[in-house]
């Protein structure tokens, strides 16, 4: 791609990030878009939210006072009322933006001035500038055998020791950060807590008299109760349409002039109580609570029986972050699934191979006018091959990749996890790995699927067909960062496909105060963060030219996600942080990518002590990877004997403590089976609300 394409494609996306700027700050001021742009608020009923009493022309002016009111609250403000999640999320973005600026600065000040004075390619144009291919700022411009190169060398070195240190202080930073949130928490169910499952039961044994027996025979001084799970899929089932049911009735109610239902007891001015029936199938797993959460601990890491397949035993999550249908799955059952989803993931990466080579004929004009021969006259327009080869291709799989977290959420899900946060990792992890095979290596290696298979059949070959491959898709991957992260990152702001449905539903819920609150999905942009982290550990020193629109991205996503994490999403689970690993583990894939691919750089440009010398930088990356793992791994897999005695020392005088024991097994009650309360006199939301002009 020449540098006027790629101009082509960053003004197209800056338009569209400037309009969704524009429509965000006049549309979010109006009060009928609250429920899109600023939902929590509304349904936390904040006090000094107010509506508008009078109309003022500034409703209809493009404002950035929403920048400065997400700039401004404090990590330990974000942390106090969006989670500890958040915080790990946000530092995701901090981390990133620390590690290119110091990146951006080498590579723009150093490596670009290297690069330009080479001539392996052709002698950069200065007059011309916008008609030369964006390889001559890359490293395939150095000629070979270069002493320049070694400029190269040290620059990888220097920016892994950066990278490793950043990663270090982020790991101890967030696993203290962990023991203080778990600290400083009030005493809560999932801490006393855990999950039986593969209960072995006894002909004429029910499961709660199995599980009884038990623990109240190995674990005398600590056990305390039992909650066993139900099947109860045809109970959810009535319960949601009778939900459903009130629902419709009250808005129906609502809206009328008249009294349509006189009857006394029907939704005129007292409850509807629905109870469901109880005596439903028991599943062979049940929550087992104790008295202390030592006590929870020592029963969750002891193995409970001599068959490891019975008495499975793993921590319970917090109530509102179980998945209930996971309960219906047996030990076979969930490994046979765990199976099947691996075999899905591997035939939905096959199949999205079509749409990237789709893309890549899109960019190269030669291959497409030979396949095409009637568009020859169109492509012969400016404007037209610009648009074609800089945005179109970017454009295309951006919308092919929009199915892909929704759809690996939905294979985690049938893997038999015990909560949605599981779930949400799982999916996390799945789409990371996608997107760096389908969008990174497909791309950069797509000549033919059989090209790309063979590359791993062949591994000595790796590097060097890297070296050659990668940089080539410099200028696709530039574009790739100013549609994928820009303008999508814009688009998350201008909530568009939410605020069209408000627009077609508002005719029929006019009067209607219930507000959905989403919640934050990690699974889908954890994997974008650190995906646009892969392209610029692999390419900083090939085309540095990268970095400034990588640091433009971070920079909008930290505003745009903090904005929305104070006025959008409400935190629906809260794991303390345990997402950090997943993004550990993936920089240092991104590292060791970079160093092989460098290894191959040198060995192509003919520098051959420098491909020895690059040769320990993998080892060292994978040291340090491998101490971190030992150092503060187990920190996010369970908390010290030290943490758990001293917290529970601590809460033995706490007033609070009796109850909350007493609620341990109403605690993890099936929600399908616990009886519901409806009434219409229910004001959950509270007008009038707030003010656009205190918050925007």
């Amino acid at each position: 791609m020449i540098l006027s394409g790629l101009l082509t494609s960053v003004a197209i996306n800056f338009a569209l990030c400037v309009i969704f700027f524009t429509l965000y700050s006049i549309l979010s001021k109006q009060p009928g878009n609250y429920k899109v742009f600023i939902p929590r608020l509304l349904a936390e009923g904040m006090a000094s939210v107010r509506r508008p009493r009078q109309f003022h022309l500034s409703r209809l002016l493009p404002t950035a006072g929403w920048i400065k009111n997400a700039w401004h609250p404090t990590e330990d403000q974000l942390l106090a009322y969006s989670g500890l999640d958040a915080v790990v999320f946000m530092r995701i973005i901090t981390f990133s933006f620390k590690v290119f600026t110091i990146a951006g600065f080498v590579g723009i000040f150093i490596l670009i001035p290297v690069n330009c004075s080479g001539n392996q390619l052709q002698d950069v144009d200065f007059i011309n500038l916008t008609n030369n291919t964006l390889e001559v700022f890359s490293i395939s411009n150095v000629n070979n055998g270069s002493d320049s190169l070694w400029i190269h060398l040290g620059v990888v070195y220097f920016v892994t020791l950066i990278t490793c240190y950043f990663l270090f202080s982020e790991y101890k930073y967030i696993s203290s950060k962990r023991i203080d949130y778990f600290s400083s928490s009030k005493p809560q169910p999932h801490q006393f807590t855990i999950l039986v499952s593969n209960i072995p039961v006894s002909k004429g044994i029910s499961v709660g008299t199995s599980v009884d027996n038990l623990f109240t025979e190995n674990h005398p001084d600590t056990y305390l109760s039992h909650v066993v799970v139900h099947r109860k899929s045809k109970v959810w089932t009535v319960a949601h349409a009778l939900k459903k049911l009130y629902k419709k009735i009250f808005r129906i109610k609502k809206a009328s002039t008249q009294h349509m239902f006189t009857r006394d007891g029907f939704l005129n001015g007292s409850n509807v109580k629905v109870k469901k029936d109880k005596s439903r199938e028991e599943v062979r797993a049940a929550f087992v609570s104790f008295k202390s959460r030592y006590g929870a601990a020592v029963a969750l890491h002891m193995l409970q029986s001599n068959n490891p397949t019975e008495w499975r035993t793993e921590q319970a999550p917090e109530p509102q972050d179980v998945y209930w249908p996971f309960f219906s799955s047996t030990f076979m059952r969930r490994w046979i699934s765990r199976l099947v989803v691996i075999l899905s993931c591997a035939f939905l990466t096959i199949i999205f191979l079509i749409p990237v080579f789709i893309v890549q004929g899109l960019t190269n004009l030669a291959q497409l006018e030979a396949y095409f021969p009637f568009l020859t006259s169109i492509l012969t327009i400016s404007i037209v091959s610009q648009v074609i080869t800089g945005y179109l291709p970017n454009l295309i799989l951006q919308m092919s990749l929009k199915i892909i977290p929704p759809t690996m959420k939905l294979l985690s899900s049938q893997q038999g996890y015990v909560c949605n946060s599981d779930i949400e990792r799982s999916a996390c992890h799945k789409v990371i790995w996608f997107t760096v095979w389908n969008v990174f290596f497909a791309n950069v290696l797509s000549a033919s699927a059989f090209g790309l298979l063979s590359i791993f059949l062949e591994v000595k070959d790796i590097p060097s067909k890297l070296a050659v491959s990668v940089p080539a898709q410099a200028s696709f991957f530039i574009a790739y960062v100013v549609t994928l992260g820009w303008t999508s990152t814009s688009s998350e702001l201008f909530r568009g496909i939410p605020f069209i449905i408000s627009l077609i539903c508002k005719p029929f819920t006019r009067n209607s105060d219930e507000v959905t609150v989403p919640s934050f999905p990690y699974h889908k942009d954890i994997p974008k963060i650190l995906f646009f982290g892969l392209l610029g550990f692999t390419y900083f020193f090939l085309a540095p030219i990268i970095i400034p629109f990588l640091l433009i991205y971070f920079a909008l996503a930290y505003i745009i996600y903090r904005n929305q994490m104070l006025y959008v999403y409400a935190p629906e689970y809260e794991s303390a942080g345990k997402f950090w690993p997943i993004v550990h583990d993936t920089t240092i894939f991104s590292l060791v990518l970079m160093q092989f691919i460098a290894f191959g750089i040198f060995k192509l440009k003919k520098l051959p002590y420098a491909t020895s010398v690059t040769l320990p930088l993998p080892v060292i990356t994978l040291l340090f990877n491998e101490y971190c793992r030992k150092r503060f791994l187990p920190i996010f897999c369970a908390y010290s004997t030290e943490t758990l005695r001293k917290k529970d020392r601590e809460d033995q005088s706490q007033p609070e403590m009796p109850h909350l024991l007493r609620q341990l097994s109403s605690a993890y009650q099936d929600p399908a089976l616990v009886p519901q309360s409806y009434s219409s006199n229910h004001s959950s939301l509270r007008e009038p609300l707030i003010s656009v002009a205190e918050v925007r």
